[in-house]
């Protein structure tokens, strides 16, 4: 008690905590989190790399990305107004630094599937590459993840049945990663009936062909007053366990983690992530040097940044033992609030990461655009150093 007793009378000093105010409150714990180290970028436009531009009339919404085998194509999809139709996608030749449109290319009832159209490169068993788009429904909650697909490098495209009633969700995959046995496993989320309400639950199933079919669904993660969703599964850097990050909507504390040991078989309880990876719709990958960068929409209590387009940088240890990290990175600052986030996440074989988002990038009338942003780890871990110099 004596020992609390004194930092409490530390923490006064220091003007950190009010009078009303104890030790063991929150408010204590994540003000002291929020002198986590940032990297700001947010201000060189020379980084940034509009894919669309939003007009007084037009939002463009919620892209995700993919890259090829070639480790410069991207390929980029989104929808229009906040959670609306599909329809645009474009292709980056030059690894996000220019970018063609190929809406022509796509069936015409791809503009009728809505809410967050995601991306993903699978490869079956006899090592048939495929690109698919995921959407969440047609209609208000109908059919549900419908699909279109590409079989020759998103030259060609055509849609396939929606998965269908099993599959009702929010939002359709919000990743999907590859098993040690060749096949994939996808994750998801849903509210009751698959409407999108609470409590929220995160679901996975798998594909055995490369995406054709996949197995009922499952509920994978359901905590009582919390609502787990847009999960990210990626892999440990050993190989031997899955990690996974969900956005927590009611946004009152920390985002929610767990892990499997047995490619998802079993899934640990969820728990608190560390507080710089508080945050909406993660998504993110190993740099060169094994670190990882995972990007997101700042959801941390008591952020500098929070609203904003972040990325943090750690290591799988850090995540795991629910340690700080390194520093974050303020990617892109948002004129709309909270309203941005839902990014791609390219590492590209020279180091350049691209991360890709919507965000209201100009304070004028002109709505959401979607933005790429380029950066190298060399560069924000020297400006780091600079600044903590600098102290």
């Amino acid at each position: 008690m004596k020992g609390c007793q004194f930092l409490v009378a530390v923490l006064y000093a220091a003007g950190v905590v009010s009078g009303a105010e104890s030790a063991d409150d929150p408010k204590i714990r994540w003000r002291q989190e929020a002198r986590f180290p940032v990297v700001d970028l947010s201000g060189e436009t020379a980084r940034q790399v509009v894919i669309a531009e939003g007009t007084p009339e037009v939002y463009q919404g919620h892209p995700t990305t993919v890259l090829m085998a070639d480790g410069k194509t991207i390929f980029a999809v989104w929808c229009i107004n906040h959670g609306g139709k599909a329809g645009p996608m474009a292709r980056s030749d030059d690894g996000g630094k220019t970018w063609t449109r190929l809406d022509d290319r796509l069936p015409p009832g791809f503009r009728k599937h809505e809410n967050c159209p995601s991306i993903y490169r699978l490869i079956d068993p006899q090592g048939r590459e495929r690109l698919w788009v995921y959407s969440a429904w047609i209609g208000r909650f109908g059919n549900p993840m419908p699909r279109v697909m590409s079989e020759d490098g998103g030259q060609t495209w055509k849609e396939l049945p929606p998965l269908g009633q099993a599959f009702r969700c929010v939002m359709t995959f919000s990743s999907i990663v590859r098993l040690r046995d060749g096949s994939y496993l996808g994750m998801y989320h849903r509210g009751p009936e698959g409407a999108d309400r609470a409590p929220l639950e995160v679901l996975q199933t798998a594909t055995q062909d490369g995406g054709l079919s996949w197995s009922p669904p499952r509920v994978v993660a359901r905590v009582e007053g919390k609502n787990p969703c847009e999960p990210f599964v990626f892999r440990s850097p050993d190989g031997g366990e899955l990690c996974c990050l969900m956005r927590e909507n009611t946004h009152k504390s920390y985002s929610l983690m767990m892990f499997s040991r047995d490619e998802g078989a079993t899934w640990s309880r969820p728990e608190d992530t560390p507080w710089g990876l508080t945050g909406d719709r993660h998504m993110g990958g190993y740099a060169k040097d094994g670190r990882l960068v995972i990007a997101f929409r700042d959801q941390a209590q008591q952020s500098p940044t929070r609203g904003h387009f972040v990325a943090w940088v750690g290591t799988y240890d850090d995540i795991k033992q629910r340690q700080p990290g390194q520093y974050r990175i303020k990617l892109l600052h948002s004129f709309a609030g909270g309203d941005c986030g839902y990014p791609g996440v390219e590492l590209l074989p020279d180091g350049t990461i691209v991360a890709t988002t919507y965000i209201k990038l100009w304070n004028d009338a002109r709505k959401h655009s979607v933005v790429g942003t380029r950066f190298r780890l060399e560069e924000t871990d020297a400006r780091l150093k600079t600044a903590a110099r600098a102290r």
